[in-house]
């Protein structure tokens, strides 16, 4: 079983970080596209604008936020799935640009992609 690793995309990428996606809606301010070193930019995946916008940000949001991306997800299963299984064949690195390294939506769709491998 491989690893699934979160980052902020302004970090530098590694060879440890596998296959590189950036999973925001939004491309990253300040960022060429051409030194984002990724496999994938998956806008798909990212919460709706609408969650985004009520989500702000905001820590103290963190936990219903979760929830509310958690329900969005059960609506990408085909999605979740690709994901899973692209992290069972190489470490899988999730990409995003907030500020916040534990209050963001790529540690939730970690938490959600690491649920699906344990119940797989």
């Amino acid at each position: 079983m491989k690893r699934i690793s979160v980052k902020r995309i302004y970090e530098p990428p590694s060879k440890t970080d596998g296959y590189r996606m950036l999973v925001d809606r939004l491309w990253p301010r300040g960022l060429k596209k051409e030194n984002a070193a990724l496999n994938e930019w998956n806008k798909d995946i990212a919460p709706s604008p609408a969650l985004r916008k009520w989500f702000g940000h905001k820590p103290e949001r963190f936990d219903e936020f979760s929830r509310k991306y958690f329900r969005e997800l059960d609506h990408m299963e085909e999605e979740v799935h690709r994901l899973k299984d692209l992290a069972e064949k190489t470490p899988l690195c999730l990409l995003y640009a907030a500020k916040d390294e534990i209050h963001n939506h790529a540690n939730v769709l970690a938490r959600r992609l690491e649920s699906k491998r344990a119940a797989s």
